[in-house]
């Protein structure tokens, strides 16, 4: 199906106050040229902004709102918010001091807010920037029932496994390109004394990720979408076959760094460092995630492309290999111009070009020069998330309830931790799976 365009007409005029907002720019600033930051369009107007970024990504999304702030003449204050955001939003809302813009991590949450009535359409200043520098498939993710209500700023690629190369080269190891290839290489480095595979068991999101991937090369797009809205249960056969697949990997902890007890103590960020930390002799060889993977390798010596490299998620059983995306959409709970003229800015190549500058981003603007990225491992992640136009499927877990897919200690994420801790239990992991997730759906029904 294509894209219905606007008229070109409409979408010039809508696109008027973008383009005056950057211009604005120009005549502003310390330099003496136009006058101070405050004479902007939007000067004594104050933007809050929540999300649940912080260290190195709340810094790089700072950089952008100050560009923002500069621009418009705007304040902008960042919120720090909790994981469940919806639920810290919710406190908020309750509490009468909902924040203009909130970054959401989940199209689920996105749905959940819609239905609460928290969130105000974007405006036709955001659309325009929509249709020029998104594709259909990114406008979608973030529209309920025709409606766009989200800007997805923040992309990620979840479909790589990044690797030691220095314990590669030693054990004689080569990139693999199936499951079966990917067993063989940990193998191989499991021989050579390194623990192959380091795991971020202790954040259960990591885990939903492994089985997404297995899941989407193994049981087809098809029967993806089926499960993601559950339309297929958890104890479907497809989902059987996944956690067979799963546990050839988690039932052997001679492959998995620390074994499985070690694995559920580790944090996502220490799952990264651990693989580039110790030279040849890290903690781990290889590391499944996404692109984002780049900000924690960043904090060791390892340099991307070099000590760091990094390979597509293996094909599964004759599947093509998958390609899982996510992403934080920027959604207004304030009608204000403030608000809307953020969303805008942030569906604009200009605003993500200053993260992308910075690494360990990745942003599904099209119109984004691949170039400003700092190094070519992430271009290349860039021009094939962009290049897959709509051929891609969006983070299962992300699609579902938020208090199945999205919360920590419940639902899916703390069922794969079991099923980590125990990888025989394949029935009992459904079973739980599938009761868990029916109860989120009867709930999200209700709401």
């Amino acid at each position: 199906m294509r894209t219905t365009l606007r008229p070109r007409k409409a979408v010039a005029a809508a696109t008027a106050t973008v383009l005056a907002l950057a211009l604005a720019a120009c005549g502003s600033g310390s330099d003496g040229s136009g006058g101070p930051e405050e004479a902007g369009p939007l000067a004594g107007e104050t933007v809050t902004v929540a999300a649940v970024w912080t260290g190195p990504e709340q810094e790089n999304f700072t950089k952008v709102l100050k560009e923002f702030e500069k621009r418009t003449g705007a304040k902008t204050v960042f919120v720090p918010a909790q994981d469940p955001i919806v639920n810290f939003l919710g406190t908020k809302i309750a509490g009468g001091s909902p924040p203009d813009v909130a970054m959401l991590p989940q199209v689920g949450a996105i749905q959940q807010a819609v239905a609460e009535k928290w969130l105000k359409p974007v405006g036709p200043d955001a659309k325009a920037q929509l249709a020029a520098n998104y594709s259909r498939g990114w406008q979608e993710l973030g529209a309920v029932d025709g409606t766009q209500y989200g800007v997805y700023f923040k992309a990620a690629n979840k479909s790589l496994v990044w690797y030691n190369s220095a314990v590669f080269d030693n054990a004689g190891a080569v990139e693999p390109k199936t499951w079966k290839e990917f067993l063989a290489t940990a193998e191989t480095i499991s021989a050579s004394g390194v623990a192959p595979v380091s795991v971020g068991g202790a954040d259960g999101w990591t885990l939903t990720d492994w089985f997404e991937n297995v899941y989407l090369s193994q049981a087809g797009p098809a029967r993806y979408d089926q499960l993601a809205k559950h339309s297929i249960p958890w104890t479907d056969p497809s989902v059987t076959a996944a956690l067979t697949t799963l546990g050839e990997l988690f039932g052997k902890p001679s492959l998995l760094a620390g074994g499985a007890d070690g694995a559920l103590q580790t944090e996502y960020p220490t799952s990264v460092t651990q693989t580039f930390t110790g030279g040849d002799q890290p903690k781990g060889a290889m590391v499944f995630e996404g692109d984002f993977a780049a900000v924690n390798i960043a904090q060791t010596s390892a340099e991307i492309g070099k000590d760091a490299k990094v390979f597509p998620f293996p094909a599964v059983g004759g599947g093509a290999a998958p390609v899982v995306t996510a992403g934080d959409a920027a959604v207004a709970l304030k009608d204000s111009k403030g608000a809307q003229a953020l969303l805008a800015f942030l569906a604009s190549p200009d605003a993500a070009g200053i993260w992308a500058a910075e690494g360990g981003f990745l942003s599904p603007n099209k119109n984004l020069d691949p170039a400003t990225y700092p190094n070519d491992v992430q271009r290349e992640i860039a021009r094939a998330l962009i290049g897959a136009g709509d051929d891609f499927r969006f983070d299962m877990s992300d699609q579902m309830p938020q208090s199945f897919g999205g919360t920590p200690g419940k639902g899916e994420w703390k069922a794969l931790q079991d099923f980590l801790k125990d990888p025989k239990d394949i029935t009992g992991t459904q079973a739980r799976l599938e009761a868990d997730a029916a109860k989120a759906y009867r709930a999200g029904t209700k709401g």
